[in-house]
C-alpha cells in the first residue's frame, strides 16, 4: 500500500519522468543488459532442473519461434507437461488450498506499517523504479515505436500505483510492472492490448473455478520448460538496440550499470552507471576541445 502512494505521487506530479529523461541511453541500456542477463540466468537455473524437458523445450521455442503466426510457447509447454507428467519430471501436485470465504478489509497497525516500511517498502522501492518503471517504458518505446508513450514513465507509475492502493488492503500481493514481462509477451506474440487480457481471463478462471486445485494444475508445466522461455526473453532483453546505437565509449558505462545490476541489485546499477556516464563525459570533453565559435 505504502509503495502504491509514492508511486502514485511520482506519477501524478510527473516526478518521474523528468527524472527518467535525467538517466543516460548508456545508463539506461546498461539496466536492460542486467535484467536481461538476471532473466537468462533464473531460466538457465530452472531450465536445468529437468535438463531432458528443457533443452528440448529451448530448442523447439527457437525453431517453432522463426515460424511467422506459430504460437511456439503454448505448444511447447503443452507438450512439455505431457511429457513431464508421462515420465514423473514435474514438481509434486500441491496439496489442496481452501479459498477464503471472502474478501477481508485488512488496516494495517502503526507498528505494522513503521516495520514494512524498513523491511520492505526501502528496499522494494528501488527495483520497482528502476525495472517495473524506467526500463519498462523504455522497452516499451523501443519495441512500439509509434505508441510505446501510452506506457511511458507516469502511466506506468500511476496503474501501478492504483492496483496497489486499491487492491492490497483486500489480501492483493504487491503488483507492479516489469521489463522482462513485457519483452517475454512480445517475443512469444503479443503485440496488442488482447493479451493482458488472456492472461487475466485465464487467471480469473482459474482463480474463481479451481481456487483450491489451482496450484496443482499449475505444477503440471515443468519449471524446466518455464526456464527455456525465460532464457529466450532474457536474451531478447539484454540484446537491445540501444546496445549498439551508442558510442563506443559508452560500452564501460553499459557494462558498468549491467555488472552492478547482477551482482547486487538495479537500483544501484542504476547510481554506478551514472558516476560511469559522468566520468566519461569528463574525459570525452577533456580529450576533445570544444570548437572555436566562427563569428
Amino acid at each position: 500500500m505504502m509503495i502504491g502512494v509514492v508511486l502514485l505521487v511520482l506519477g501524478a506530479t510527473g516526478l518521474i519522468s523528468r527524472f527518467a529523461r535525467l538517466i543516460p541511453q548508456s545508463v539506461s541500456a546498461g539496466l536492460q543488459l542486467g535484467l536481461g542477463l538476471l532473466m537468462g540466468v533464473l531460466g538457465l537455473k530452472l531450465m536445468l532442473e529437468t535438463w531432458w524437458i528443457g533443452v528440448p523445450a529451448l530448442a523447439a521455442l527457437f525453431a517453432l519461434g522463426r515460424i511467422p503466426g506459430f504460437p511456439a510457447a503454448p505448444v511447447v509447454l503443452v507438450t512439455a507437461a505431457v511429457v513431464g507428467w508421462s515420465t514423473g519430471g514435474v514438481a509434486a501436485t500441491h496439496d489442496a488450498v481452501t479459498p477464503p470465504g471472502g474478501l477481508h478489509l485488512v488496516i494495517p497497525t502503526w507498528a505494522e506499517v513503521w516495520r514494512s516500511f524498513g523491511i520492505a517498502v526501502l528496499p522494494q522501492l528501488s527495483l520497482t523504479l528502476t525495472n517495473a518503471v524506467i526500463v519498462t517504458a523504455s522497452v516499451s518505446r523501443e519495441l512500439f515505436q509509434s505508441k510505446g508513450e501510452i506506457a511511458g514513465e507516469r502511466n506506468l507509475a500511476l496503474s501501478s500505483g492504483l492496483a496497489n492502493v486499491l487492491l492490497c488492503p483486500f489480501g492483493a500481493m504487491p503488483m507492479c510492472h516489469g521489463a522482462g514481462g513485457l519483452q517475454a509477451q512480445y517475443r512469444f506474440g503479443g503485440r496488442t492490448g488482447l493479451t493482458p487480457i488472456i492472461f487475466g481471463t485465464v487467471l480469473l478462471v482459474f482463480a474463481i473455478g479451481f481456487a483450491d486445485r489451482a496450484a496443482g494444475m499449475f505444477a503440471i508445466i515443468p519449471v524446466s520448460a518455464v526456464g527455456a522461455l525465460l532464457i529466450l526473453a532474457g536474451t531478447d532483453l539484454a540484446i537491445s538496440r540501444r546496445l549498439f546505437d551508442g558510442k563506443p565509449s559508452c560500452l564501460w558505462v553499459i557494462g558498468a550499470a549491467a555488472l552492478v545490476t547482477v551482482t547486487v541489485n538495479p537500483a544501484l546499477g542504476l547510481v554506478i552507471g551514472w558516476v560511469a556516464e559522468l566520468i566519461r563525459a569528463a574525459i570525452v570533453r577533456r580529450l576533445i576541445p570544444e570548437r572555436p565559435q566562427v563569428s
